[in-house]
């Protein structure tokens, strides 16, 4: 019996029209999008006229989620970074010298005096002057080794340490290296998407390619150079203590020191020690303020574990020059003048209010690990994305009046409801991208073309078969009955496999790829529920309506 019940009439029915109510904010996309963004300034910044006639632009009971729209059809840029690992083997040594001397010094009445040597920057070499101690300094350095915590690292520690003579090499491992280097992208990785979210862009597109190199592209941003602004500088804080000052860039600092340039001040440059004593990882929050005579500055609050740190020098050191150090320049060397208990502070410099924020946004997200080399850049202009917009809608249009056409010459009145389905079904699609908050990119366009094409295969079986049923000279409700029955496993056998396609295109791509899987893999799923059942519902109910003796497919 042709009979679908009230209630999957009412289900149906309901799902196509939050289908397209989710899709209609998309038709009005430059009119919703500045509402939005309204709406997000008025949170941050608080209300003002202009803000809130431009808010007003969409009614706030309407959904307002968009589909995004990826670089190429948006503009923006386009960076390929390599992360330059091999950098943090020398701040890995570093950071251990002070562990190492403290360790070796207990033991002075074996080993003699130390004293640090010039060496390679993955590695540190330390003089002896007992060579006949060189087992028991062996001994204690490699018991500061640490195992490492990855699988592929097993059983191995993150140092090698070697006598040669009176020298004690320590060095960073194979196996450590392997483990700094992922842990560097991947830091890298997470820093770099704090940055870049921190400044409002839409849906960036942040992943690793290989096994050093960043692929960055965020949509709507002006220019590469611009996002090269944001994510190009390292950020990398220290506070060390100060050893020497003056004019001369060649003078020798000395083991354990290094000399770097003020930021303020040119042509002066600071010795001062390689080891920090506390480091901007250490911060818990930075914020742009002015000091005390108006002038713009970064105030800062160290953790727990730096702010012990910070008060233990400062105690300690009163009187003496501290330098404030921003990727190897110094940027402000004060002179302590009392204990700093609190862990809090300022930097100040010859900053602008918009520099202070910038540092500030750079300090909160964190320092990148290492120093990125950009291999890759391309600036893509809001015309090009609006040429690719404007052919994707030609492809689409073409596509969607060609399938029409056909359906409504092949099958009539059957072919006009499957034409129905398939103006739901792309609503449907936009309101799902819309939901999820999925980003189309031109591949995706072809994604939604193909699916235009495909959409219409199911009702294509069913309507074959029930005109294969209706040569039975079986009445016109079994035919349709027995032509969506037996049509279902072809529709659902078809359908399954290329879902499966683009289920492994999703996992396995990246990109472009990703975006032709999302559209594909969401618009067969609308497809199948709009040929099973919203094209069956019309069909019952014009023929619950009608109660035709016989019917033409």
């Amino acid at each position: 019996m042709l009979q679908i019940s009230l209630w999957k009439k009412v289900l149906i029915w309901l799902v196509c029209a939050i289908g397209l109510i989710l899709a209609l904010p998309n038709g009005f996309y430059t009119r919703v999008e500045q509402s939005n963004d309204a709406w997000a300034e008025i949170e941050l910044k608080g209300e003002t006229p202009e803000r809130l006639e431009q808010a007003g632009q969409w009614p706030a009971w309407m959904p307002s989620s968009l589909v995004n729209l990826g670089l190429d059809l948006r503009g923006g840029a386009h960076l390929l970074a390599e992360v330059q690992v091999a950098d943090v083997y020398e701040s890995r040594m570093q950071s251990m010298w002070p562990e190492i001397r403290d360790a070796m010094r207990l033991e002075r009445a074996t080993i003699g005096t130390i004293r640090l040597q010039p060496s390679k920057p993955d590695e540190i070499r330390i003089k002896i002057s007992q060579p006949e101690g060189m087992p028991r300094a062996l001994e204690l350095v490699r018991g500061l080794s640490r195992p490492i915590q990855t699988l592929a690292g097993i059983g191995a520690t993150d140092i090698e340490v070697v006598g040669d003579g009176d020298l004690v090499i320590v060095t960073l491992s194979d196996e450590e290296k392997t483990a700094s280097d992922d842990r560097t992208v991947r830091q890298a990785l997470e820093i770099i998407r704090r940055r870049i979210d921190a400044v409002g862009t839409r849906e960036p597109t942040i992943q690793r390619q290989g096994k050093d190199r960043v692929l960055i592209q965020v949509p709507g941003i002006g220019s590469a150079t611009e996002l090269k602004r944001i994510i190009g500088t390292t950020a990398k804080l220290t506070f060390n203590p100060v050893v020497g000052r003056g004019s001369d860039k060649d003078a020798f600092a000395g083991a354990g020191n290094q000399l770097v340039p003020s930021l303020d001040e040119e042509g002066v440059y600071y010795t001062i020690e390689s080891a920090p004593v506390v480091t901007g990882e250490e911060l818990t929050d930075a914020q742009p303020s002015f000091d005390q005579n108006g002038r713009p500055a970064v105030s800062f609050r160290f953790n727990t574990s730096g702010a012990r740190k910070f008060g233990e020098y400062t105690l300690n050191n009163i009187g003496s020059p501290f330098a404030i150090v921003l990727d190897d320049e110094v940027i402000s060397a004060p002179v302590i003048q009392s204990h700093i208990p609190g862990g809090s502070g300022i930097i100040t410099g010859r900053f602008n209010v918009e520099e202070t924020t910038n540092l500030a946004v750079l300090l909160r997200a964190g320092a990148l690990p290492a120093e990125l080399l950009f291999v890759e850049e391309r600036t893509i202009g809001p015309e090009l994305g609006q040429d690719s917009i404007d052919a994707g809608k030609i492809a689409t249009i073409i596509a969607f009046g060609g399938v029409l056409v056909f359906m409504a010459l092949s099958y009539g009145l059957f072919g006009i409801f499957a034409n129905i389905a398939l103006i739901l079904n792309i609503a449907l699609i936009f309101g799902l991208l819309s939901m999820v908050g999925a980003t189309l990119t031109l591949p995706g366009i072809a994604g939604i073309v193909l699916t235009v094409g495909m959409a219409v295969d199911a009702n294509v079986l069913v309507f074959e078969r029930i005109r294969e049923e209706l040569k039975t000279a079986r009445g016109p409700s079994r035919a349709i009955e027995l032509g969506y029955e037996k049509a279902l496993s072809a529709i659902m056998d078809a359908n399954i496999t290329t879902f499966i396609t683009a289920v492994i295109l999703f996992a396995m791509g990246s990109g472009p790829v990703r975006g032709f899987a999302i559209t594909l893999g969401l618009g067969i799923l609308t497809s199948v529920f709009t040929a099973i059942f919203v094209t069956r519902v019309m069909i019952v109910m014009w023929f619950e309506y009608r109660r035709p003796k016989q019917i033409e497919v």
